[in-house]
């Protein structure tokens, strides 16, 4: 008669303590999930990002390749990937100062990100079939003063399940493709810079060489005119003392200083002769026409 009650009441204690053993087993799973969650959302190392980075070198100085890593940062594109076959660009990035989806980094460099929201299974990344967020992570590293290093990482975590979906590194080299274009056309850019200083410069030179010489040259046409005008002047001078002319009206040459000597020629009035010799009273002259005679001091006046 006390067999089955006994029966019953063991029953019931080992249904009591399997409830009460199956709670706690739920509970650890619950308290996994959450914990496993929160690890997610709030990354305590260094870096959980479990793809391998994408790391390439550029010849280049640091500055030059922040300048096109920013152009790249504000064109909003995530390079490399897509959602819709139709749109096969995906627009909408912005820039970010962090992002939890990567860990904080401790390494050397300079840390940029770029961060995608509500992207519906991007190509490219792992296993992705939900909507999450793309954040790419960029590290320059200065190597020399001619040449820097860019690692490159990218990750895409479901905003649901917060499953996180690895890249296959197309977005990594596309992003650092688009980095080396901006690179090449900023130094095509400066070289052409520096080509047309350089032109402008050596058309500046040239201008201002031939703007010397033209001044040169007019110094020394200004002098030259001024040796001139001074030749002429002395020239005039020169006349002056050696040529005179007949008075009227008229006289005749002589062969020598004396009135008893010889006529040579008879000079008209206004004949101009060149003095050849002096004497106190006569002049040993030349005519136009290549004669030589002597003429009395007192026959002959100054030209006019």
């Amino acid at each position: 008669m006390h067999v089955l009650p006994t029966f019953l009441s063991t029953s019931s204690r080992s249904t009591s303590a399997n409830t009460r053993r199956s709670s706690r087993i739920r509970a650890v799973v619950v308290l996994g999930i959450m914990l496993s969650a929160w690890s997610y959302a709030f990354p305590t190392q260094a870096d959980q990002s479990p793809n391998p980075s994408f790391a390439s070198e550029l010849m280049a100085s640091e500055p030059e390749v922040l300048q096109a890593l920013h152009e790249v940062l504000e064109d909003h594109i995530i390079h490399g990937t897509r959602v819709f076959e139709r749109e096969p660009t995906l627009t909408g990035a912005e820039e970010a100062p962090s992002t939890p989806l990567f860990g904080r980094w401790q390494g050397g460099g300079k840390v940029f990100y770029k961060v995608r929201k509500d992207v519906v299974a991007p190509r490219h990344f792992k296993e992705s079939s939900d909507a999450g967020t793309i954040a790419v992570r960029y590290v320059v590293v200065s190597m020399t003063p001619a040449r820097t290093r860019v690692q490159i990482d990218a990750v895409f975590v479901e905003s649901a399940h917060r499953a996180v979906h690895t890249s296959d590194l197309t977005v990594e080299a596309s992003e650092f493709k688009a980095i080396q274009e901006h690179l090449q056309a900023n130094q095509l850019a400066e070289q052409e810079a520096r080509d047309l200083k350089r032109r402008r410069d050596s058309a500046e030179l040239v201008k201002k060489t031939m703007i010397r010489r033209r001044e040169d040259e007019t110094t020394l046409l200004a002098s030259t005119q001024s040796s001139v005008k001074d030749l002429e002047e002395r020239l005039k001078d020169l006349r002056l003392e050696i040529e005179r002319r007949v008075k009227p009206p008229g006289t005749d040459l002589k062969a020598a200083p004396f009135q008893s000597s010889a006529k040579v020629a008879a000079l008209p009035a206004y004949t101009e002769v060149v003095i050849v010799i002096i004497t106190p009273h006569w002049y040993g002259v030349q005519t136009p026409e290549g004669q030589r005679g002597w003429i009395a001091i007192e026959q002959l006046e100054s030209l006019p």
